[in-house]
């Protein structure tokens, strides 16, 4: 049976402030981009959302970015390769703990809004977030970009590379993501997406907004935590996949296959 891991951003709360249904998508998807701190998340939301990945056997991956909380990640920043390192260092060592208090490990690490756009265009950034998976042991996996700089990156660090495609987000030719500043760069509508993830995992392709085929065969698809129909969209792309023969597993799973 051919398989394909599913994955969400979560974790994203802060204080008391709420962000999304977790427990609520957990059940529908196999992998879970857990927020570190710096784009949102604190301590406190990152142990709890480690303990319902492990109980719900979610695996569970970092999910790195800029120091921009006020920006929610989404601001480019002009950091040097080593700082984005260094970056990447620290939010993947402190969810690394709250994994090993839960017994599990991490299973991948994911940048995230303005650092995964940027990097994906530039050689330079993408090594240094390929290095720090790298360095952080454990043959943690990269996700990124099918198509990207992260590809290679991954290659030249020695690590194992997750092409990475989007339920709920447009596509422009080229294949990079439509800028969110665009009308009809986010999908909404449930149906449209889980079509969108089935023909991606049978046939390796994805419409863009311009009507362009574009093809690749993604490791993992993405569904995006914060928006309300979040729940919905990750029941229909589950419930698809299973009606199209398509198994979803965890991305180590889907990558020794």
């Amino acid at each position: 049976m051919p398989a394909i891991d599913v994955n969400s951003d979560l974790g994203e709360s802060f204080g008391v402030w709420r962000m999304g249904d977790d427990a609520g998508i957990l059940p529908s998807v196999s992998s879970a981009n857990v927020a570190c701190g710096y784009h949102a998340g604190d301590p406190s939301v990152m142990r709890e959302t480690v303990r319902l990945c492990a109980e719900a056997g979610v695996a569970v991956g970092a999910h790195v970015s800029y120091p921009d909380l006020t920006g929610f990640g989404r601001r480019n920043m002009a950091c040097s390769p080593r700082e984005v390192y260094d970056c990447c260092m620290y939010q993947i060592g402190a969810l690394q703990a709250f994994c090993r208090a839960e017994g599990i490990a991490l299973q991948h690490v994911k940048p995230h809004g303005a650092m995964y756009n940027q990097a994906a265009r530039d050689r330079f950034l993408a090594e240094a977030i390929a290095e720090a998976a790298r360095d952080s042991g454990d043959g943690i996996i990269l996700m990124g970009l099918a198509g990207s700089e992260f590809e290679p990156a991954a290659a030249a660090a020695g690590v194992r590379f997750a092409a990475e495609a989007f339920a709920d987000r447009a596509y422009l030719k080229d294949g990079s993501l439509m800028p969110r500043s665009v009308d009809g760069s986010v999908i909404h509508d449930a149906a449209a997406a889980a079509a969108r993830v089935v023909l991606m995992a049978s046939k390796g392709k994805v419409i863009a907004g311009d009507g362009t085929e574009i093809n690749f065969k993604p490791d993992t698809v993405c569904l995006h935590g914060d928006t309300a129909e979040a729940v919905d969209m990750a029941s229909a792309v589950r419930r698809a996949l299973a009606e199209a023969g398509i198994d979803i597993r965890p991305l180590r799973e889907v990558l020794t296959r």
